[in-house]
């Protein structure tokens, strides 16, 4: 029965195209337009979003209560001090063995991967990939490492509308919009927040504000967040202590600029830290392949050790830097402790983030940057209530201002920052203070360093992401979609005398050279045929293609249009080959009149908004 399985598949893929075709069919009686049959997509993605949420937050608690609270039972709590850096140790080497044995790769594994997805490759973000890396994040949060949740559970979303939108064959752009739904729920379910996630949405993982990407976007933010209270409550992710009313001017002109000053500065010491540090420590974790047989050794106990000093730390701190950071110290804490105190858990955090992430751990940064903040702004609020007691200064309202503040200077999204406290507290009287603070460290934290969280992570791999641009467009497709797979080729025995047939062809100005099975091995311009032409036909009972053909520029069918039209200005050419990487076989050809046409195509495609 060896055909059995390879019926099996076809009949599973006969009846998941019968599927779809009764799914169009039933939206065509509905009426529905694409854009309402991508709505109703999005409140499916909206679901499982903020299921993905509340699984992942389960797999913590059982993490936690596997690798913490059940080997902690056996000791008493003056020898916890020496097995919590054991316990927290073996946490990141196990999350470091299955993020190696079920990642498979980075692509699709963090908010940059997300990000590199829309714009790179229409919205792919591999489940499979997704699924190890959430196992990774709740086994380093359970384990006691220091790192976020909001990473994991928005490239789960993402992960959500990515497969659901190339399951049912959407265009690449509508999948990329589920794909920013479904982080959108994410945001929404993890933080009760479904303004912020709306717009944590469009500002980092779409990078525009168009019109036809709000209502799939913001209706899966709000199923998130109802599936969220549902669950857990409606319930802010800080409990806030009270409403703080007015603020003075006198702080609205002067010591919230200085507080978003303060912060821009924290927010660029914790990219700096995260990237020359975690840097470094990365370098010992994966190690070139040719260093030293001890080097590479060695690589085994970087987790252990990593995971030991986050551990030592996180016990030295009384508890205050564990895990997320969520529900480790209430936020009234942050105006009662003395300022330097407050620094010290900022910088701690900072530091244990750091380690975690690049010692083998696995999360996310966005929750980090809001216990800094929170950490920051508290030191600056006890410092300016000591300096002016008459004034009625609330330590905790620039705790809750400088939570905004540091995820706008660390993380670029300013816009996300402002909703998501506004979100937490309710209290309009904190909008203005925590505008002018957002505003003053981003643009703070842009003049220190060049990169935030996310793009330096970005930067540091080759890429540089463009929204709302032409260059958008050009990202946003692939060689693969203006690949001409008939273009003429030549045999690399083919002799000169036959190229010089191919001179005088119309379409086509570039001939790759392939051997007997397909493999690339040059080109030829038609120029260089005319130079063998003009060299006379004496020569042609001894060269053939091989002997005349050039090394070439090529591309790959994953890459973008956008990288195309960079490589084909480099080389000054009007097309290039495109070869397969994993087989080293010709594809075909792309030619820059091909991509021209794909490029106005697209944008008189531009979807128009409506429902």
């Amino acid at each position: 029965m060896k055909g059995t399985p390879h019926v099996a598949w076809r009949r599973a893929l006969t009846g998941w195209a019968r599927w779809l075709d009764r799914i169009e069919r039933l939206g065509g009686k509905l009426g529905l337009s694409e854009n309402g049959v991508l709505l109703a997509f999005a409140v499916a993605v909206g679901v499982c979003g903020a299921l993905g949420v509340v699984a992942f937050y389960e797999a913590i608690d059982l993490a936690y209560a596997v690798l913490v609270r059940w080997p902690g039972s056996f000791t008493t709590r003056a020898h916890f001090l020496f097995y919590r850096p054991l316990l927290t140790g073996g946490a990141l080497a196990l999350a470091w063995a299955v993020w190696r044995r079920l990642g498979r790769g980075s692509d699709g594994a963090t908010v940059p991967d997300v990000q590199l997805a829309v714009v790179r490759r229409g919205g792919r973000v591999p489940l499979g990939t997704t699924v190890g890396r959430t196992v990774a994040s709740a086994i380093t949060l359970g384990g006691g490492g220091s790192a976020g949740t909001e990473g994991p559970v928005v490239v789960l979303g993402a992960a959500a509308g990515s497969t659901l939108g190339r399951a049912f064959r959407f265009a690449r752009e509508r999948t990329a919009v589920l794909v920013g739904a479904g982080a959108a729920s994410a945001i929404a379910a993890a933080f009760n927040a479904p303004l912020a996630g709306a717009f944590f949405a469009l500002e980092e993982i779409l990078g525009d504000f168009k019109v036809a990407s709000f209502p799939p976007v913001v209706i899966a933010s709000v199923v998130g967040a109802v599936v969220s209270r549902a669950v857990f409550g409606n319930h802010p992710a800080f409990p806030i202590p009270r409403e703080y009313g007015y603020t003075s001017v006198r702080e609205v002109v002067l010591f919230f600029p200085l507080l978003g000053a303060v912060c821009g500065a924290v927010s660029a010491l914790f990219v700096r830290t995260y990237f020359d540090l975690g840097g470094r420590l990365g370098a010992w974790l994966s190690p070139a392949p040719d260093a030293p047989r001890g080097r590479r050794r060695m690589a085994a106990l970087v987790p252990w050790l990593a995971g030991a000093f986050v551990g030592l730390v996180v016990h030295v701190s009384a508890g205050f830097l564990v895990g997320t950071g969520h529900l480790a110290i209430p936020l009234a804490a942050f105006g009662r402790l003395a300022w330097w105190a407050l620094f010290l858990l900022a910088l701690g955090k900072i530091l244990v983030t750091t380690v975690t992430l690049h010692g083998g751990g696995s999360g996310g940064l966005f929750t980090p940057s809001l216990f800094v903040g929170a950490a920051a702004g508290g030191a600056v609020g006890v410092a300016l209530h000591g300096l002016f007691p008459g004034l009625p200064i609330t330590p905790e309202a620039y705790a809750i201002v400088g939570m905004g503040a540091v995820v706008a200077g660390a993380t670029g999204a300013p816009i996300t920052g402002i909703l998501l406290v506004f979100e937490m507290t309710n209290d309009y009287a904190l909008v203005v203070p925590l505008m002018i603070a957002v505003v003053t460290s981003h643009v703070v934290s842009r003049k220190l360093v060049r990169d935030n969280l996310y793009s330096g992570w970005l930067r540091r791999r080759g890429e540089h992401l463009e929204h709302g641009t032409d260059r958008d467009v050009l990202a946003g497709m692939l060689v693969a979609d203006a690949c001409e797979r008939d273009a003429v080729v030549v045999r690399e025995d083919a002799p000169v005398a036959h190229l010089l047939d191919h001179l005088g062809h119309p379409d086509q100005s570039l001939f790759p050279v392939v051997d007997a099975a397909g493999s690339y091995v040059g080109a030829l311009a038609a120029a260089e045929l005319g130079q063998v032409a003009r060299a006379g036909h004496a020569l042609d009972a001894v060269l053939v293609a091989a002997d005349v053909a050039q090394p070439w520029e090529v591309l790959a069918p994953d890459d973008s249009l956008l990288d195309a039209v960079r490589r084909m200005g480099v080389r000054g050419s009007a097309s290039l080959p495109v070869v397969d990487p994993a087989t080293g076989r010709l594809v075909g050809v792309v030619t820059r009149s091909r991509i021209l046409g794909l490029y106005e195509r697209a944008v008189a495609a531009e979807p128009e908004p409506g429902p």
